[in-house]
């Protein structure tokens, strides 16, 4: 096994940890906020016309067919309560749903309209304030018909209308009375449609931010296949000539010239032992891309994976002093992989190559995340190389191909489901890597 089985499956939840950092929503998130701006001005409609019916009956004493008009808000009440449960549910919500919410909502102002003079009511310009929600949330064919519905609602309110008893009749006293329904109807829809389009901007905003990000991390993702596929066929490449240095090295070891000289045997043993690592390093190209040459993964718990990788790093690397402090408590049941501890040992060769003298690392465990910091007293991060975490070829190393390995080292965290960070402290540097233990454990999607 290798890292593709969790990295498949937190690839379902890389939507939901982008909303939960903040930085943007996915489609259908934006979707269920659009729809929640439209149970929102619902409930402003159903307040608005309980007010402005009571005002015209009681205030202006203008009689209304109260029953009829009632029933138009129960209406509106019930479908926000089921509008609700759709947004409850697990279902996406689609631009055919928004559309069928804005046509009721079109229907329901034509009922109370019909019951209120018809074209003559200085509320029918209201439909303006639907078309514009139409025009921000829906696609454009969507509009258009909201468009074409609003107008011949429209002209059938011009003909066919249910005619209000005003008692005053006064040209001035109607004409006035009709002006300030439309002042009315001004200030309410402005007011409206400034506060629900910038929400709707936010939200659109968002969705094309989180678009924005997914293209970037499929080049980024991209990148790294075709990095492993170098990597992969370079190791099966070396895998013939390491295997021909060491047949001559075995055969010069043989030589009596040779063993009669303890230095040159000296040096034979080296340069064997230098080849046998390399041939270690090889298979731990191939096993990480899937490749395994005999050698699976293996259980351990967090406490002997993180010893074991530290005490290897401490033997390979040799640094002149290393901190380490296992804090993991209480200890849990992982699969180590070798893909794993490679992206583990980037952060500490970073953190070596930038202070050879001295090198910290923390585990802990804080609820379900393995915690591990790594500290250096090096002279830390430039502003640029922070600004710009996790992109390729971002290194202050001056060297081709410099930023690769903080590069992978990100992009393996990201889909563990993990969170990488970077921050200078007063002398050096501390790299953050935390992982969820589930993306660790040996569940039973792992037993392809």
């Amino acid at each position: 096994m290798s890292l593709t089985a969790p990295m498949l499956r937190n690839e379902k939840s890389f939507a939901g940890t982008l909303a939960a950092k903040g930085g943007a929503a996915d489609p259908d998130a934006a979707n269920r906020k659009n729809l929640l701006l439209l149970i929102q001005l619902r409930w402003l409609a159903v307040a608005g016309q309980v007010l402005t019916i009571l005002a015209t009956e009681y205030w202006f004493e203008i009689p209304l067919p109260l029953a009829e008009m009632a029933g138009v808000v129960i209406f509106l009440i019930g479908l926000n309560i089921f509008s609700l449960l759709a947004l409850r549910g697990r279902r996406p919500i689609s631009n055919a749903q928004l559309f069928v919410a804005l046509i009721f909502d079109m229907a329901a102002l034509t009922t109370q309209l019909y019951l209120s003079g018809g074209a003559s009511n200085p509320f029918v310009s209201l439909y303006l304030l639907q078309i514009t929600l139409g025009a921000a949330l829906l696609t454009p064919w969507s509009t258009w018909i909201l468009v074409v519905a609003a107008s011949a609602c429209f002209v059938f309110l011009i003909f066919q209308f249910q005619p209000i008893a005003i008692p005053h009749h006064g040209g001035s006293d109607l004409l006035a009375l009709h002006i300030r329904g439309m002042f009315i109807c001004f200030v309410l829809a402005a007011g409206l449609i400034v506060i629900f389009m910038t929400r709707i901007n936010r939200n659109l905003r968002e969705r094309d931010a989180y678009l924005a990000d997914l293209r970037q991390r499929s080049a980024e993702e991209d990148h790294i296949v075709r990095m492993g596929l170098l990597a992969s066929g370079a190791a099966h490449e070396l895998g013939t000539p390491l295997s021909t240095i060491a047949v001559i090295l075995s055969d010069w070891r043989q030589m009596r010239s040779v063993t009669r000289n303890r230095e040159l045997v000296g040096d034979l043993l080296e340069m064997q032992a230098q080849i046998e690592r390399c041939k270690s390093i090889v298979s731990g190209i191939l096993m990480s891309s899937g490749q395994a040459r005999g050698e699976g993964t293996i259980r351990t718990s967090i406490r002997h994976f993180l010893d074991d990788l530290v005490q290897e790093w401490r033997v390979s690397r040799q640094p002149i002093r290393l901190e380490y402090r296992n804090d993991v408590e209480p200890d849990e049941q992982i699969v180590s992989d070798t893909a794993l501890r490679q992206v583990i040992f980037n952060v500490f060769d970073n953190a070596l190559e930038a202070s050879p003298h001295w090198v910290g690392v923390t585990a802990e465990r804080r609820g379900e995340k393995l915690v591990i910091s790594v500290r250096d007293r090096g002279p830390g991060f430039d502003a640029g190389i922070l600004a710009a975490l996790g992109q390729p070829y971002m290194s202050s190393k001056g060297r081709p191909g410099g930023g690769l390995g903080l590069f992978l080292v990100i992009n393996v965290v990201r889909k563990l489901g993990g969170d990488f960070s970077a921050r200078n402290m007063e002398q050096g540097a501390c790299v953050t890597l935390s992982l969820p233990l589930a993306a660790l454990t040996d569940g039973d999607d792992h037993e392809a």
